[in-house]
């Protein structure tokens, strides 16, 4: 008998700080990989697929990104002050942003 399957992993790669697509609010954002891996007697051997997304803190909207996407924001991540990066969300013009004022 040979027992097989798939598991899936959560990462959480980097905090940053964007203007929401959804919301439009400039919010907290998780920047997360989801890998599945195949497993063999409940061993993960090699992944299967890959997924980049971002997810805002405010309304929960979670955004699909490439991995090229995902590779540029977390170094926007670790350039700016404390870790966190200040950038703008993807499908969403520079003009069309609002600025964050505290």
């Amino acid at each position: 008998m040979i027992i097989f399957g798939t598991k899936g992993y959560l990462y959480q790669l980097a905090i940053l700080t964007l203007v929401c697509g959804q919301c439009g609010n400039p919010s907290a954002h998780t920047l997360r990989k989801r890998v599945t891996k195949f497993t063999l007697f409940f061993v993960p051997l090699f992944p299967l697929s890959t997924k980049y997304a971002t997810q805002c803190t405010f309304c929960g909207a979670e955004q699909k990104v490439t991995k090229e996407q995902a590779e540029q924001l977390q170094a926007q991540g670790a350039g700016g002050p404390g870790g966190q990066g200040h950038g703008q969300a993807y499908g969403q013009a520079p003009q069309q942003q609002r600025p964050h004022q505290p």
